[in-house]
């Protein structure tokens, strides 16, 4: 987890920074609404591409997806940032320690949403609960919500697919996040933590962290943040619209109702075995997930699809491996994908 630095700004009223972000805001809610017409223009007009043909519809998706999704992830990313910083991670410690069985876990799952990062950048931030002293299943409730469950997720399957899709995408993430870790618990498999892991003793809050920052540094911390993540991941997201807008102008119908169609009862069960291995965080994997979509793949197995590929990936997978044994990132594995494949079934079954 990224930690951003604060240095104490004028403790007098400022108006200029605050009044400047309005402004901003403003501009990002008029810029976004003229996307799609500026996509068409610039598709069918500046390059002259005839309406309907696989080329123009991939290219539209393209020139469309990147801005919007880019500018969500900016939008997102800044709100969360300002809302986190009345937090610190002491605080969080504090909060989520000496919980109930279900409690600490609902809460541990609510601050995962309130994250924006992927599942790697979640993985050092969970590694800090563990060594807290947080109970073990609290902690992994936090590391399947952080990716899977966040801000962009949710952001993106608005924009995308209304508000009743990411409502019933938070409430199913939430419950798999809440019921994984409650599992994990109760099995008492603390044993499988590494031992240096408990040794680790973790410092004191000094006098710093009682500094209250001003709604200057809040903003301005906000956006180092944006500009750090956004930074951190354009590259992937453009790759994924790329792979999207392929998939959404050229990738046979039929191809992909055979792999991903409501009538193939294993369909569900193959996306979430061939996510896992992949890697990507929400933004990436979206327009691969709107592209399969709009082909007419089932909801729930594209859903389930993505979420093992942002809440299982390998790489995360190699990073716990050094504060975890095998068995219990297999036991992690195991029960956070059949969560998720029965989710799959579940929005395949109501939508």
């Amino acid at each position: 987890m990224s930690t951003y630095e604060t240095t104490p700004s004028s403790t007098k009223l400022s108006w200029r920074l605050p009044t400047l972000t309005l402004a901003a805001a403003a501009a990002w809610y008029l810029l976004y609404g003229q996307l799609q017409t500026l996509a068409d223009w610039l598709t069918y007009t500046l390059l002259g591409l005839p309406h309907g043909t696989q080329l123009a519809e991939s290219i539209n998706f393209f020139l469309y997806d990147v801005p919007k999704i880019l500018m969500l992830l900016a939008g997102m990313v800044f709100v969360v940032t300002v809302v986190r910083s009345f937090f610190s991670p002491e605080q969080t410690r504090a909060l989520l320690g000496g919980k109930r069985e279900g409690l600490g876990n609902l809460l541990a799952s609510g601050l995962g949403v309130l994250t924006p990062f992927c599942s790697c950048s979640a993985v050092p931030l969970f590694i800090g609960f563990v060594e807290s002293g947080i109970p073990l299943g609290v902690t992994f409730s936090f590391l399947v919500a952080a990716p899977m469950v966040n801000e962009v997720a949710l952001a993106m399957l608005f924009g995308m697919f209304g508000w009743k899709i990411a409502g019933l995408y938070l409430s199913t993430g939430l419950m798999v996040a809440i019921v994984s870790g409650v599992i994990i618990g109760r099995l008492k498999m603390e044993r499988y933590v590494e031992d240096f892991v408990w040794q680790i003793k973790v410092g004191q809050a000094g006098p710093g962290l009682l500094y209250k920052p001003t709604w200057d540094d809040r903003l301005r911390d906000a956006a180092r943040a944006t500009h750090e993540i956004v930074s951190r991941v354009w590259l992937f997201v453009i790759i994924g619209i790329a792979v999207g807008a392929g998939i959404h102008g050229y990738v046979p119908e039929d191809f992909l109702l055979n792999m991903m169609g409501r009538q193939a009862w294993w369909s569900v069960p193959v996306a979430v075995v061939i996510g896992i291995p992949l890697y990507a965080n929400a933004a990436g994997i979206m327009p691969v997930v709107y592209a399969l979509m709009e082909k007419g793949a089932a909801m729930g197995t594209v859903l389930a699809f993505m979420m093992s590929v942002i809440a299982l990936s390998l790489p995360e997978m190699l990073i716990l491996r050094r504060v975890l044994k095998p068995r219990l990132i297999a036991t992690f594995i195991g029960i956070v994908g059949a969560a998720i494949v029965l989710t799959g079934y579940l929005f395949n079954l109501i939508i």
